[in-house]
């Protein structure tokens, strides 16, 4: 097995193989390899858990910009700031985004980690000092940046705001009271950027791995979350 099939077999779901696989069967293993090696572009450090696609038609970079997000059933609109940051500086700017939603919160984690859909889902966890939730996440530090298949949001119990950091590695903010969350972000020399693309706006390829996987459940353990997925 070549390393671009053992590349597909060991990082996607079988449902999604076809659709990325068509962007990059074309490539020899050298050009492939060589492709995911790529570390950053100008200036801008990519975790371990994404790349974006061969031709490059979105190059990351640093900054955040204001959306609606759009609820098809009740017509509702929420404000929406979506963002991006260099390696070095996402983690902690994922932290100070925290500190708005106050101080107890509730926890979701995100897997796609089973090649089953069935099996992939949410789990919950609510009521949480969020002093105490940070000390663990920063435990996970390494899983929550590298691992692309793991994805964790936060939400204040009491009003509707909500902190993700998808398996895209994004932070994406939703809520009526987004001010605090820009100046987290600007703070963090983060800032807006109305024209920019992200990632997850053209083909793209995930990364994972049975050690992030484990690294998951222990994570699951110590939120005290249920095995079963949602």
């Amino acid at each position: 097995m070549g390393f671009l099939k053992r590349f597909f077999k060991s990082v996607f779901h079988e449902n999604e193989m076809g659709h990325i696989a068509n962007s990059f069967e074309h490539l020899s293993e050298e050009q492939l390899e060589a492709h995911l090696d790529v570390g950053s572009y100008n200036g801008f450090e990519l975790t371990e858990a994404v790349r974006p696609s061969f031709d490059l038609k979105v190059v990351p970079t640093q900054g955040f910009r204001r959306e609606t997000y759009r609820d098809e059933q009740t017509g509702s609109t929420v404000p929406v700031l979506m963002g991006s940051a260099t390696r070095s500086n996402l983690f902690d700017t994922f932290m100070d985004l925290l500190d708005p939603l106050g101080t107890e919160v509730d926890v979701v984690l995100e897997s796609s980690h089973h090649h089953d859909a069935s099996q992939n889902g949410d789990l919950y966890r609510e009521h949480i000092d969020l002093p105490v939730l940070k000390s663990i996440l920063w435990d996970y530090e390494d899983l929550l940046l590298n691992d692309g298949c793991t994805g964790i949001a936060v939400l204040n119990p009491h009003h509707p705001l909500e902190v993700q950091f998808d398996e895209h590695k994004l932070l994406i903010v939703y809520g009526n009271a987004l001010k605090p969350f820009e100046e987290a972000f600007i703070d963090r020399d983060v800032y807006p950027s109305p024209g920019m693309k992200f990632i997850t706006e053209a083909e793209h390829v995930h990364s994972s791995s049975q050690q992030y996987q484990q690294q998951f459940d222990e994570l699951r353990m110590r939120l005290g979350m249920d095995e079963n997925y949602s």
